[in-house]
């Protein structure tokens, strides 16, 4: 079987990534002129012409970006390098949110760990300002030895969250079952890298070594192909952009498949499953199909 298989899996996701990063060259965005740097005080270094873009952490403070136009619905893909070596207490983030009160947010966020030990994918979905839809997952790969992408696909029918354009969750449209979900704001691309140690490993249990500071966090190659918020878009091109792939786009067999083998393999917690956080009984998604 295909989820047994680690030779075919890893195979398949080198194609995959080398089929990614052919379709998105020519549409990578510019750090200098689509994205803005919104804290950290030098901090947040753009680097190679606004190709890729730095965050930094010492124990005085983080930092970070966002994208400088805001989205409704679209598809979000970043390269990312995680901080090397001891990362315990770290997090680096890249998440879509809107601001206010009842804000929507779609979350990665990463956990450091003690050296040899794995980072944790945490990811989330808020509606309307309420969330506690986590999902956790423990790489296959070592994420700081090289780039790998991760992406948002974000449509009126789901969310999918991707690794190297594996899905490894799936959020659907519930609405009809009274379960929120994000549609009507416009939200925008939001990547930081900051100290969480009360919380971040372990159950802050273990504590950022300020010692190994500065961490560094890499981004590169953010491509984000979606509905400027204010736009025309939908009108501007319609026969173009309804063949868009992400406005529709689902799990095939494969995708299915793929999902079975990191969910089986690689989840180390899913809301779903916790009776002692939810002992009322679990959120009526659960119930439902994960693809």
């Amino acid at each position: 079987m295909f989820s047994d298989s680690m030779t075919l899996l890893n195979f398949s996701m080198l194609l995959l990534t080398i089929l990614m990063s052919s379709l998105a060259t020519t549409t990578w965005a510019d750090f200098n002129t689509d994205a803005e740097i919104t804290w950290g005080d030098g901090r947040a270094k753009i680097l190679d012409a606004g190709r890729a873009l730095d965050l930094s952490l010492d124990q005085y403070s983080g930092s970070g970006f966002q994208s400088k136009n805001e989205y409704l619905f679209g598809r979000f893909d970043m390269q990312l390098k995680l901080v090397p070596g001891n990362s315990a207490g770290t997090v680096t983030t890249f998440f879509l949110s809107s601001q206010g009160a009842g804000h929507d947010e779609i979350d990665f966020e990463f956990l450091g760990n003690a050296t040899g030990e794995p980072y944790t994918v945490h990811t989330n979905v808020y509606a309307q300002g309420k969330g506690n839809k986590e999902q956790q997952f423990q790489l296959w790969f070592d994420p700081t030895a090289t780039f790998h992408t991760y992406s948002i696909i974000w449509n009126q029918q789901r969310i999918i969250f991707m690794v190297d354009n594996i899905p490894i969750r799936v959020f659907n449209n519930y609405e009809s079952i009274g379960i929120p979900f994000p549609k009507n704001q416009p939200m925008r691309v939001y990547c930081s890298l900051w100290n969480a140690d009360d919380w971040a490993t372990q159950g802050g249990r273990v504590k950022t070594d300020w010692t190994k500071a500065p961490f560094v966090a890499s981004y590169r190659n953010f491509n984000i192909n979606g509905c400027v918020s204010g736009s025309t878009c939908g009108s501007q091109s319609t026969d173009s952009f309804n063949t868009q792939a992400w406005q529709t786009q689902g799990l095939d067999a494969n995708g299915r498949n793929r999902l079975r083998w990191v969910q089986q393999k690689h989840m180390v917690y899913n809301y779903c499953n916790d009776t002692a956080r939810f002992p009322q009984g679990f959120s009526e998604e659960c119930k439902r199909s994960r693809f």
